[in-house]
């Protein structure tokens, strides 16, 4: 057999070292190069620090490592990370990854799973990342809201002060402690009152009760004694008359109505008569020849009363002129 030269020897001494120098970084980096995994892409704005082998989490737990970071010079508002997750870790689509600064400095990556967990994304795809908002990112995510309050704080507190400042405000303090000493007082009068009158109007309350008590047991002691049956038997009696009087008035109210419209009859009928003129009535109601015929004889005899009357005052008046006695015999005049 040929010995090895020893070229050869150091050609393989190299070898062997520098892989034995590999496996050592990738363990001091963490990576375990006998382990597959998948790679995803992580597009971030500002990785605040993000170094190559931190380990990336999912739910506290670490599923992988940061392999490469790529910053894209011509738009400096992309950086894409470039991780490493363990074979059987799915990503669902939806997932966004946040970066969080510990207080030690050093920054992790946390992956926020998606919704739906069938719905998983290819090797190899992008995702999107951001900043974890802690506290201390929200106050300052609030500081500006914050800034543009103080002008509007600064005038309300000069308002408080004027106010403060106001005598108005003063005397209307004045005011109040008045009123709250006046009410102080009618609250203290109030008591003395209820605890003088209040006893004697509850003692006789509690007389008036006894009173109202020994009155119910009279009244039960007299119904008990009163005759239900005798008295009940009594309203019914009464009832019955009563209701006897009320048939007996419709009854006579019938025969009224019943009389009424007879009466209505017969003044229609005399009516009808008097209008008419084929009876003797009618015709002399109706008649005004003959109306005016009695009228002229009334007239006429009127006038004859008058005439009548007129030669008796005459005759009274001068009776020799008609009527002349003589015991001697008549004179010729």
């Amino acid at each position: 057999m040929k010995p090895v030269s020893k070229e050869v020897k150091i050609a393989l001494t190299a070898i062997v070292a520098a892989a034995l120098l590999f496996f050592t970084i990738n363990f001091l980096k963490g990576v375990n190069v006998f382990k597959s995994s998948n790679t995803y892409y992580v597009q971030f704005t500002d990785i605040a620090g993000l170094a190559v082998s931190n380990a990336v989490y999912a739910n506290g737990y670490p599923v992988g490592i940061v392999r490469d970071i790529v910053y894209d010079y011509s738009r400096t508002d992309k950086v894409v990370v470039a991780v490493e997750l363990d074979k059987n870790m799915n990503i669902p689509r939806g997932t966004r990854a946040e970066l969080e600064t510990g207080l030690m400095g050093g920054v992790t990556m946390s992956l926020v799973l998606g919704p739906n967990p069938a719905d998983l994304i290819a090797r190899g795809d992008t995702i999107l990342g951001g900043m974890h908002l802690g506290t201390m990112a929200k106050v300052e995510e609030m500081l500006p809201a914050v800034v543009g309050m103080l002008p509007k704080i600064d005038s309300i507190l000069h308002n408080v002060n004027t106010l403060t400042a106001s005598p108005a405000l003063a005397q209307t303090l004045h005011n109040a402690a008045d009123a709250s000493a006046n009410l102080n007082q009618l609250v203290i009068g109030l008591n003395e009152a209820v605890g003088r009158d209040l006893p004697p109007l509850l003692a006789s309350l509690r007389q008036t009760g006894q009173n109202v008590q020994t009155l119910s047991a009279a009244l039960g002691q007299e119904a008990n004694a009163l005759d239900v049956q005798a008295t009940m038997s009594q309203i019914n009696g009464t009832l019955g008359e009563a209701r006897q009087l009320i048939v007996g008035f419709e009854t006579l109210s019938n025969q009224l109505n019943e009389a009424s419209q007879g009466l209505n009859t017969t003044l229609n009928t005399l009516n009808t008569s008097l209008s008419s003129t084929d009876n003797t009535l009618g015709l002399m109601l109706n008649d005004r020849q003959l109306y005016d015929n009695l009228n002229n004889t009334a007239a006429n005899l009127a006038s004859t009363a008058a005439s009548a009357d007129s030669l008796v005052q005459d005759l009274k008046a001068h009776p020799k002129r008609y009527v002349h006695f003589s015991v001697f015999g008549r004179k010729d005049k």
